[in-house]
């Protein structure tokens, strides 16, 4: 049988790049949280402005 992959995680690096780039040193929970912080702080304060990922 096959193996079922991620379709974005296969195109990663090649035709689509990371939606996001940061590098913590140990503190990885943190920058995560801060990031979906971040990106929810935009999503509403820019609806109907097509900003995407």
């Amino acid at each position: 049988m096959g193996q079922k992959t991620n379709p974005i995680g296969l195109r990663l690096g090649i035709i689509k790049n990371w939606n996001s780039r940061w590098y913590g040193k140990g503190d990885f929970q943190e920058k995560l949280l801060e990031d979906i912080k971040v990106r929810q702080f935009i999503r509403e304060r820019l609806v109907g402005g097509a900003v995407s990922d």
